[in-house]
């Protein structure tokens, strides 16, 4: 469902602000797969997600999606391919227009638009009906502003939003960390449902360490722009933090000392 064939990004090369973001990224993604990635910061997690996305080009090696050879292809392009969220619960939505209008522009996602009526009677009940399994009670709220709902209920409807349209494969970037705890674990179960039940691929950046391990049947460490860590199966189901923390520092070459990781 995706392939990453030996990518590679640098920003400003040749400059005294070069960053190698990403070097020689080499993955496959089966259909179903949910994979969690982690890493410290600046380790190429959300600049991985970014490339997949079309949001700049990269400098060497090619992207595939479902089989697509999406390497050149704008981000725009790529939009029927895939469904994101973001860190920001702010971001995957329209804040002045109501929940049913950003259902509406969610389902219209990489099709083209014509000049008929918005939104019919069927697809308002559609949108009830997938709204209910939230268990927010935003069924009942099709005309309220996404701007007035809270950050959980604003991050469950981007979320819902980006699995309207089965994506081929779907992108968490740190999707939960803007959330009080009983939020994020809120939303995380949201997560696992649709992706379980769509049969979604998923890939999911994260900085807890204990989510990473517990969500997905594969898991993905990444130090410095390249992949260090692939676990996958019975292997990781059987991972502790420890063992997680050890198995990075033998394939990096350096200990474990991101706060945020560890605090996580």
């Amino acid at each position: 469902m995706l392939k990453l064939n030996h990518i590679a990004k640098t920003f400003n090369p040749g400059s005294i602000t070069e960053k190698v973001a990403l070097a020689d990224v080499d993955i496959h993604l089966n259909d179903g797969d949910f994979v969690t990635v982690i890493g410290g910061n600046g380790a190429g997690k959300s600049t991985m997600l970014n490339a997949i996305a079309g949001v700049f080009p990269v400098d060497r090696g090619t992207i595939e999606i479902g089989g697509r050879n999406v390497t050149a292809l704008p981000e725009y392009k790529r939009a029927a391919l895939l469904g994101r969220v973001f860190q920001d619960p702010m971001t995957g939505t329209a804040a002045a227009m109501n929940i049913e209008e950003n259902m509406a522009l969610a389902m219209r996602r990489g099709q083209k638009r014509g000049l008929r009526w918005g939104i019919s009677s069927t697809e308002r009940q559609m949108y009830r009906e997938h709204l209910h399994m939230l268990g927010l009670g935003l069924e009942d709220r099709l005309g309220s502003k996404v701007g007035l709902l809270s950050g959980g209920q604003r991050q469950a409807l981007t979320l819902l939003m980006a699995t309207l349209r089965t994506p081929k494969l779907l992108l968490l970037d740190e999707h939960t960390a803007a959330l009080d705890p009983k939020t994020a674990a809120k939303v995380l179960e949201l997560t696992e449902k649709l992706v379980t039940d769509q049969h979604l691929t998923a890939l999911m950046v994260t900085h807890n360490m204990k989510d990473a391990i517990a969500i997905g049947n594969r898991l993905i460490m990444m130090h410095a722009g390249r992949i260090v860590v692939d676990v996958s199966g019975e292997r990781k189901k059987a991972l502790t933090m420890h063992q997680l923390m050890e198995l990075f520092e033998t394939a990096a070459g350096e200990e474990l000392s991101n706060d945020r990781m560890l605090l996580s």
